[in-house]
């Protein structure tokens, strides 16, 4: 039986063993390793699709006609020409020029793929040629050649998760904490319909809910469409990369939130999450003063004297949040631990947010989290639909002293620890009958 955790902990330990012995930072070195972890995915995929088109196709005389890439579509697999083939790579003669050759490859994909455009990486002539190689050895263990989509999805997380942990690309940028990302989903049981995050980063948001609805027997890409809008080019392709693993379908587009607005979508989502830059303090007041999506009468919560500009953006991040939501909407989304109790400005939004009722939960996490600062957080959860019962009720739940911990520097949520925490919600929603059974769960296993 497969060890996937041993897999993951061995092929990091031996990708960043060549980094170390290279002149490559962990920026430099992290877009071209998770792009061959998606190359070795997607041939692994073409490989085993192709074989199921062609005991599929009809014979003629003893022929079967060439496979095409209309005959791929619909069978979540990316067509990939001879070029773009992992084992094409592998097997180059000594002296081709492998970084020209996997650029080409990616190059390939991408004109065979519309999501897929201007996304992959193309840096590896950049590389040392030995680097490369054994880069690409790394990543054909018998292991993965007979991997599924699911190993790879999370051998691709581990290597985001891992690379957040070294500073690469500014870690808190793209990646979420899965644990964080893991309460939220749990929270708001996203599985159906629209499901946006306006500051989707790597996607992190979109790869849990898919999770959380494959786990219910059910087909995400049938049940949901995503829709991630991201400011960086960097992580708008690493998000793309990312939902192409996971065999996921979504609209990931470049733009700024607080000016580029997805207007088909405003009020229309049926859920919400994200995990946006906290206390940003440069948005101009001029471009966004007359947006009637900052829907309280205060809209903007403050200008910095020196500045003049908004002098801090938690609170137009939570406007817009709400804004999208449909008439049952729900929304979870993480934020700094300041904006459950700022003044002024702030305050006068907040309690207009309150007079909504759509405000159902908040939960307070300690320190230590982030992979890149140690500041506290708080989760945000919004529910249009609540029922009379809880129109004016919120949940507080302090969770900043549950945690375990990972190294020195990082904590996490044990499995038991997520799912009690997901338990005081199903409570505080009358769903007994979901505690109680997470009771027997407990019960049986101590048995």
């Amino acid at each position: 039986m497969l060890n996937i955790s041993q897999l993951e902990s061995s092929l990091w330990e031996a990708a960043d063993q060549l980094r170390a012995n290279s002149k490559l930072n962990a920026n430099e070195y992290s877009m071209p390793v998770l792009g061959l972890i998606f190359l070795r995915h997607a041939t692994n995929r073409f490989n085993a699709v192709q074989a199921e088109i062609e005991n599929s196709l009809p014979s003629r005389g003893g022929k079967k006609r060439p496979i095409t890439k209309d005959d791929f579509k619909g069978k979540s697999a990316i067509f990939l020409p001879t070029e773009a083939q992992y084992d094409r790579i592998l097997n180059l003669a000594e002296n081709a020029d492998i970084g020209k050759a996997i650029n080409a490859a990616m190059k390939a994909i991408e004109d065979e793929t519309e999501m897929l455009q201007g996304v992959l990486p193309k840096e590896y002539t950049s590389f040392e040629p030995d680097l490369l190689y054994n880069l690409v050895r790394i990543f054909d263990r018998e292991e993965l050649r007979k991997a599924t989509s699911d190993v790879f999805g999370r051998i691709y997380e581990y290597f985001l998760n891992k690379f957040a942990m070294s500073g690469a690309q500014e870690g808190g940028e793209f990646f979420t904490p899965p644990s964080l990302v893991r309460t939220i989903v749990n929270m708001i049981e996203p599985d159906r319909g629209n499901v946006l995050d306006p500051a989707c980063g790597s996607a992190g948001m979109f790869v849990q809910t898919g999770h959380f609805v494959e786990n219910r027997g059910e087909d995400a890409s049938a049940k949901i469409t995503f829709y991630g809008q991201e400011k960086s080019d960097t992580n708008t392709r690493l998000a793309r990369m990312n939902l192409a693993v996971h065999a996921l379908e979504g609209i990931i587009r470049q733009g700024n939130t607080f000016y580029d607005r997805w207007e088909e979508l405003l009020g229309q989502c049926d859920f919400v999450m994200s995990n946006p830059p906290f206390n940003v303090d440069g948005v101009s007041p001029e471009k966004v003063k007359t947006d009637p999506w900052l829907f309280t009468e205060k809209k903007i919560p403050g200008i910095a004297a020196k500045t003049k500009a908004v002098s801090n953006a938690n609170y137009l991040w939570i406007q817009y949040f709400y804004s999208y939501l449909n008439q049952r909407g729900r929304a979870g989304f993480v934020m700094a631990s300041s904006a459950s109790d700022a003044g002024y400005g702030e305050k006068e939004i907040r309690e207009e947010l309150i007079a909504t009722q759509a405000v159902d939960m908040i939960v307070s996490i300690g320190t230590n989290f982030f992979y890149t600062k140690p500041l506290p957080c708080t989760l945000w959860f919004f529910d249009n639909g609540k029922p009379a019962e809880r129109q004016d009720k919120v949940l507080m739940i302090d969770a900043r002293n549950v945690y375990r911990v990972v190294t020195r520097k990082i904590r996490d949520f044990s499995e038991e620890q997520l799912q009690n925490i997901t338990a005081i919600a199903w409570l505080y929603r009358g769903q007994q009958e979901r505690y109680l059974g997470l009771v027997r769960e407990y019960l049986n296993k101590t048995l």
